[in-house]
């Protein structure tokens, strides 16, 4: 068996094989061109297995590598630096210091989105920084008109008229990109089972239904649902130290997932009374913010056991029924109280 460590970035590629004892069998700098690849593993004859970080690059190289029988391990960034600290970090010695670590099953492996949903879940992503933009947008119109202390775009004129308009023609283009994009989406996400299923929960609509099926990709990869929680931030970090104990929020994990759940707990207090008084009951002991992440981590609990079953949802929250059900028409297909 030969153990490939490969330094990949935007143009080039540095490359390390070493065998089974750890002798380094070939090196080399390549230009990212399949054709490279190809011939740099059959210049060595034999079973291959190969490792790369998780740069926002690596779909091209595992296609690839797939089609030539190899597997590619999927490393951790983080996790790989805090292992493998190198004092002279140089693009030689990181496929080497991966290399080793794969042959010596050290790898701290990322998890690899299956390709069905690669493409899927990029374009929600690529749609999420539409919305971000969009509400910059409209934060600057708003920002405008308070400048000069008005309450409507009639009262400006002039250069401050011409810019308000202006901004109003980015925000109309933007909310129209907005919408194309979530329509490319419904066809293979809308009659999903797992879709329809997460539809019923409170607080989560059509978006964050999407962004917690593609960003999950496959829930039978969390042993519990602590696991899950951790995944989605919904957990804070801690540190001990000579007596004394710090938490703050935790930036390991998916910060879509966590955005998805704090936003579903938002419209869950706002529509169903047995959740805002369970709310107003928390904040009467803590502050608004950890309530929110509690009602976040209520409504994950519910989505990691409706995903583990391929169960519906019992229309309960903490034992008690709900008096607020969803509404039975479109984008719900197949309804479990029809």
């Amino acid at each position: 068996m030969y153990y490939t460590g490969i330094d990949l970035h935007k143009f080039t590629s540095y490359l390390t094989t070493v065998d089974s004892s750890g002798a380094i069998v070939k090196q080399e700098n390549l230009k990212n061109v399949a054709h490279n690849f190809v011939q740099y593993f059959k210049s060595i004859p034999g079973q291959h297995t190969t490792t790369v970080e998780s740069t926002m690059t690596w779909y091209w190289l595992n296609d690839l590598l797939t089609s030539m029988n190899i597997p590619l391990v999927l490393a951790h960034a983080k996790y790989v630096k805090a292992i493998a600290y190198a004092k002279v970090k140089t693009d030689k010695v990181d496929s080497h210091t991966l290399a080793q670590l794969l042959r010596m099953n050290f790898i701290p492996v990322a998890h690899k989105i299956s390709n069905e949903k690669r493409l899927l879940r990029d374009a929600l992503r690529a749609r999420l920084k539409i919305v971000q933009r969009h509400t910059s947008v409209t934060n600057s119109m708003q920002l405008l008109l308070a400048k000069y202390n008005f309450d409507s775009p009639t009262q400006l004129s002039g250069i401050p008229l011409f810019q308000y308009e202006q901004l109003t023609e980015v925000e109309a283009l933007l909310n129209e990109q907005m919408l194309d994009l979530e329509k490319q989406l419904y066809p293979y996400l809308i009659p999903n089972d797992d879709i329809q299923r997460l539809l019923w929960i409170p607080g989560i609509g059509k978006m964050n239904a999407f962004t917690i099926l593609l960003e999950v990709d496959d829930i039978n990869r969390f042993p519990d649902v602590k696991n899950f929680f951790s995944y989605c931030r919904l957990v804070p970090s801690a540190r001990n130290s000579g007596g004394k104990s710090k938490q703050r929020s935790s930036k390991d994990g998916n910060k879509y997932l966590k955005v998805a759940f704090s936003d579903a707990a938002v419209h869950a207090v706002h529509y169903y009374p047995v959740i805002k008084n369970y709310n107003n009951s928390l904040i009467r002991k803590k502050n608004k913010q950890i309530a929110k992440t509690i009602i976040a981590k209520e409504i994950a609990e519910i989505v990691y056991h409706v995903l583990k079953n391929k169960t519906d949802f019992n229309n309960k929250f903490k034992g008690k029924e709900l008096e607020h059900k969803k509404s039975l028409q479109w984008p719900r297909v197949v309804s479990p109280y029809a």
